[in-house]
């Protein structure tokens, strides 16, 4: 037992619990935390340029690897208020983050004190808790619970609040007799798997829809060892992506209305059964739920009960944690094929398989300005089997999930429910910290990259390097094709006479991405022909790896093209002709400006 201030006690709860890395921006009422950091000299921290950015790069390290959690940290007043975005893209795709906020002192709380605001108020519907420790020894307990809670039952993100003379009293504290607390994970019984295996084997055309679950519960393996043992093909969701690879025999395309295959969404259209593991039935995915569930009967399997109905009553719920249930499904399943219990689905996904082969939409486009279908083709050629994909919102994220190849899992890292502007940019500098070796590339429109461009300084000053793509229409392209349904194109445009690029043809599309970039201290190279793609991508890899710095590749777009996205999975508009039939075509859906 020893003598110490509450901060520096959280400080060794942190490392207890496998705190590494921490993103924040230090003021006046966190500043005793910050103390204790730099004494302990343990825990990495990288300096935002926005504490709502410093809560995105959080999210980014901990969906970079499986057992990761971020830590975010911010003083009092709007530090906190500016991590509820990052709280809220947590909470609603399962992420569990921890964001430590400063208070003003007990004694001044509720008298309208400097930056005093009830943030645990603010924070409780975006957060699985959220708290104000009132107690100095509660601290160190406070932060055992949040890790338990972060990491129990359906993952999420927690808010501490810490009041400044909390953070600075004395408590009694022994770290050697702290121990994290066990996380609690509902498991499938072998008789729900029997259950559930029975159901699947009335089925003459089913499909697994593979959820986000999977990847949470690093169950990739499992999820690909079942499709095979059971030879049913598998839809991944937006967030399930990756779970199972793209060229796997067994993945049969992505299903919704914007971020889908033209062969996913014919294919669930062709089904009698889905078994859906660790997903929610997000609307993109699902369109209108008559449409979606016509003519099939459905298996649930998640780890939190009530969402279990939310959308739509399954024909069997189970409540299990999708790793969990994998196993036992694996080894009945495996049981039952070996008996010639299971049925056979071959050609069922030779069926599924041949929809793959023909149903792809056009890509190769010669077009200047780009089109930016072609942009995608090039980088498919470009990027390899392992680059990690992070972007969140907008048709550059919609093309990107219909034309790129993602192989394995935590290799498409999106912020798949909230999509706020400005995240991709943040969340990559997430990624590269936590893991050095990864090969990164972000994906944005000229938006998204506007929004909190500045974080780029943060990749230059803490060598954080990594790829972004930018396509640059000079437009907000997905409000612009949604607003078709009211026949106008109002204050979508970001075009406008650049008077500091006189001379330079793309003055007419605003912003100077590339010298922005340049200015905080990164590299960027522009793109304006299909002749360019080759090298360009290799010079933004050179560049990369000779500065340890974000390199923005910026690609100058035609200003409108529509992408195919629709209102059901099967009323999707399509504005560009098929592919050609053949084996390399690319494989994957269009909706991009």
């Amino acid at each position: 037992m020893a003598r110490m201030r509450a901060v520096d006690a959280a400080v060794l709860v942190l490392e207890k619990e496998g705190i590494s890395n921490a993103f924040g921006v230090p003021g006046a009422a966190i500043n005793p935390l910050y103390s204790a950091l730099k004494a302990r000299g343990t825990i990495r921290h990288v300096l935002a340029r926005h504490v709502e950015g410093a809560s995105h790069m959080a999210e980014g390290y901990t969906r970079a690897k499986a057992g990761n959690i971020g830590l975010c940290i911010g003083t009092s007043g709007p530090a906190g208020t500016d991590m509820i975005t990052g709280l809220y893209s947590a909470s609603a795709d399962s992420i569990p983050i921890l964001c430590i906020t400063g208070q003003a002192p007990r004694a001044r709380l509720n008298k309208e004190d400097f930056q005093a605001v009830d943030i645990a108020s603010i924070a409780t519907p975006v957060a699985k808790w959220a708290v104000t420790v009132m107690e100095p020894y509660l601290v160190p307990m406070a932060l055992q619970k949040a890790f338990h809670l972060m990491r129990s039952s359906r993952p999420g993100p927690v808010l501490v609040d810490l009041p400044l003379d909390v953070q600075l009293a004395e408590i009694e504290f022994d770290i050697e007799a702290y121990e994290p607390l066990a996380p609690f994970k509902p498991a499938m019984t072998r008789a729900q798997a029997e259950k559930a295996l029975a159901m699947l084997n009335e089925a003459e055309k089913p499909l697994i829809v593979a959820g986000g679950g999977i990847i949470n519960a690093d169950a990739s393996d499992l999820l690909i060892e079942f499709a095979e043992v059971t030879g049913v093909p598998v839809i991944p969701t937006l967030m399930g992506w990756g779970a199972i690879p793209d060229d796997h025999r067994l993945m049969a395309g992505m299903c919704g209305l914007q971020t889908s295959h033209r062969y996913g969404n014919a294919t669930m259209l062709a089904s009698d059964f889905v078994f859906g593991i660790g997903n929610r039935w997000a609307n993109r995915h699902t369109g209108s739920v008559d449409v979606y569930t016509k003519g099939k009967k459905f298996i649930h399997v998640d780890i939190e009960p009530t969402q279990i109905g939310r959308v739509f009553a399954p024909d069997l719920g189970l409540v299990s944690d999708a790793g969990a249930a994998l196993k036992i499904l694996l080894d009945v399943a495996t049981e039952w094929r070996t008996a010639g219990r299971l049925r056979d689905w071959s050609g069922w996904a030779k069926e599924c398989q041949q929809r793959k082969k023909t149903m792809k939409r056009k890509t190769h486009f010669e077009q200047v300005p780009l089109k930016p279908q072609r942009v995608y083709e090039e980088m498919n050629k470009a990027f390899g089997r392992d680059t990690t994909y992070v972007t969140t919102i907008g048709l550059s994220q919609i093309a990107g999930a219909q034309f790129l190849h993602v192989y394995k899992p935590r290799n498409w890292i999106n912020c798949g429910q909230a999509g706020p502007l400005g995240w991709t940019l943040p969340a990559a500098l997430g990624v590269r910290a936590a893991d050095p070796d990864r090969n990164i590339v972000a994906l944005s429109g000229d938006y998204d990259f506007q929004f909190m461009i500045e974080e780029l300084a943060v990749g230059a000053q803490h060598k954080l390097p990594y790829i972004h793509v930018v396509v640059n229409n000079a437009y907000l392209g997905l409000i612009r094709q949604a607003q078709r349904g009211f026949s106008m194109d109002y204050e979508v445009s970001l075009a406008f006479e650049n008077v500091n690029r006189a001379g330079d043809p793309g003055a007419g599309y605003g912003v100077d991405h590339v010298a922005v970039a340049e200015a905080m201290g990164c590299k960027a190279v522009r793109v304006k022909k299909p002749e360019e793609f080759a090298g360009a991508f290799k010079e933004a890899q050179r560049l990369m790896k000779e500065h340890q710095v974000p390199v923005v590749l910026e690609f100058i777009l035609e200003r409108v093209t529509n992408i195919s996205m629709g209102t059901e999975i099967d009323k999707i508009t399509e504005f560009e002709e098929l592919a050609e039939s053949h084996e390399d075509a690319p494989t994957a859906i269009v909706m991009l400006d």
